[in-house]
């Protein structure tokens, strides 16, 4: 399971104009090939009179699963630079497709790979990066003695407070990066003397935006 990786904040497009050629790049998350074969042909289907849909999209931990097409585009030229956008920024789990509508000037291919580049890497910094951490909610209860010193510690801590529930006794709920429970609960139980009883929750992915 992946504890840490970057993709895509959400779906988003972004328009560039090289030598009178549209470059319009969609970009979109995806869990699975599937999806991203339905993505691609969607925006297909939605620019069928423009001189290119060229596509490209990395799946996977280990990017187990990448595809690269030039839809027309001499070899090389916008698939396989696109992709190679998304394995030099280590974005996971997005397709990218660069739809390009000739403006009567030809780029050669040098410029072809520039654009197709370009577009690509604009797209994504319109779209938005955000980096997803797996994150383990830890619950810990504690008398109400304890609440200012732990809520204090904890507010100046690495550790995000996720909720504050007053019942017969505290429990807070803090998010806790996966691996680092133990390193918690030994925190925590220093923390309080041992008076605290923490117990393990769900896991989640928290996702920040981040700049590249």
């Amino acid at each position: 399971m992946r504890t840490d990786y970057l993709t895509v904040k959400c779906y988003g497009e972004h328009e560039i104009v090289i030598q009178k050629s549209r470059f319009i790049a969609y970009i979109d998350r995806v869990e699975n090939e599937e999806d991203a074969q339905a993505f691609i042909q969607k925006i297909k289907k939605q620019n069928w009179n423009a001189t290119h849909n060229c596509s490209a999209y990395l799946i996977g931990e280990h990017d187990q699963i990448q595809k690269a097409n030039d839809d027309g585009e001499p070899s090389g030229t916008a698939g396989v630079p696109m992709l190679e956008v998304l394995k030099k920024r280590n974005i996971k789990d997005t397709v990218v497709v660069v739809t390009r509508y000739f403006g009567g000037i030809k780029l050669g291919a040098g410029g072809l790979i520039r654009a197709y580049s370009k577009a690509t890497s604009e797209g994504l910094n319109a779209t938005g990066i955000v980096e997803r951490k797996l994150m383990r909610i830890m619950h810990t209860f504690i008398d109400y003695t304890w609440i200012g010193k732990v809520e204090n510690e904890l507010r100046s801590s690495i550790y995000d407070v996720k909720d504050i529930h007053y019942l017969d006794r505290v429990e807070i709920e803090t998010y806790v990066q996966f691996g680092q429970e133990d390193a918690f609960q030994a925190w925590m139980t220093e923390l309080t003397n041992g008076q605290a009883e923490i117990t393990e929750g769900e896991t989640l992915y928290l996702e920040k935006l981040v700049n590249q």
